[in-house]
């Protein structure tokens, strides 16, 4: 079939349509780092699906104990192995990915004693993952573009204090370098947890967990899930995403199949200023069902 060239009105309406569409699409970040079988973090990135790899996790640090790094099999913290995930780092980086370490998690050993604790905790993060320097660098010398606060137990007070901490120590050090910051509260609101540091008004983005708490997780009802929506979107942090399970066996409840997810819940959001995306819990599990591919062009 023969072409036709495009008159300069409908190339301008064309260009339009596609600049709407680019301001309002979606990032896809996902959790790497906490299961056997899983892609590499180079091959993760490489993928093209993913604007975000957050590492899982750092589930130790606080109260005085030695902080421990647990990439689960990919490497061993302890003797120095996950020094190798700097060269995939530094991969992810070149190719546009922002590389995040989440500290916390749903099991572990961690918590905030006063707002010297915290302050103690973000030199360590600055100098071990980001901007500083340290002899004893878990990840080796690539600097890390953020951290991501998925805390869950160990107590509420004095995150606030560490969230000020790490943005203060990125903006006075280096200027070119600011440190991301991004939460993984759960969708109840307020979080128990993370409120108290969301609320200092920092953080870039905030993932929220639709899932695990059927009360507001899209199966719930449109209008439960709105309205935990419209909670979540008054926070005052930069982008706001909807976080799923990659398969139903990533979590107890909340999965959304990949054409619900779409066709019905996304048209429900994407509309709002604050809409970032789709947060991912894990790759492992997108792995096997290939979720990101399948809901990446509706981002």
């Amino acid at each position: 079939m023969a072409s036709r060239s495009l008159t300069p009105f409908q190339l301008t309406a064309t260009l339009f349509v596609a600049l709407l569409a680019t301001c309002h699409a979606g990032s896809i970040a996902v959790y790497w780092g906490q299961n056997d079988g899983e892609a590499s973090l180079a091959e993760t990135c490489a993928s093209g699906n993913y604007e975000f790899v957050i590492l899982a996790f750092l589930p130790k640090f606080g109260k005085g104990q030695r902080p421990q790094l647990d990439l689960g099999s990919h490497c061993d913290a302890s003797s120095g192995g996950c020094k190798s995930q700097s060269k995939d780092i530094k991969s992810c980086q070149s190719g546009g990915v922002k590389v995040l370490l989440s500290i916390g998690g749903g099991d572990g050993s961690y918590g905030l004693s006063s707002p010297g604790d915290a302050r103690q905790v973000a030199m360590y993060l600055w100098n071990n993952y980001l901007g500083g320097t340290s002899s004893s660098r878990p990840l080796g010398d690539a600097v890390l573009d953020g951290i991501d606060f998925d805390i869950e137990l160990g107590g509420a007070k004095f995150w606030n204090n560490l969230a000020s901490d790490l943005k203060k120590l990125g903006n006075n050090i280096d200027a070119d370098k600011h440190v991301l910051l991004s939460a993984a509260p759960q969708c109840p609101f307020p979080d128990e947890w993370d409120g108290g540091a969301i609320n200092t008004g920092l953080f870039d983005y905030v993932w929220v967990q639709f899932y695990n708490n059927p009360e507001c997780q899209f199966n719930a009802g449109r209008q439960a899930f709105m309205d935990a929506w419209k909670r979540w979107e008054s926070v005052p942090a930069g982008k706001i995403f909807l976080g799923l399970p990659a398969s139903k066996d990533a979590a107890g409840t909340g999965f959304v199949p990949a054409g619900v997810l779409t066709s019905r819940v996304l048209p429900l959001i994407k509309g709002s200023p604050k809409y970032g995306g789709v947060m991912l819990w894990s790759k492992f599990y997108d792995d096997r069902t290939g979720y990101s591919s399948a809901i990446k062009s509706h981002v």
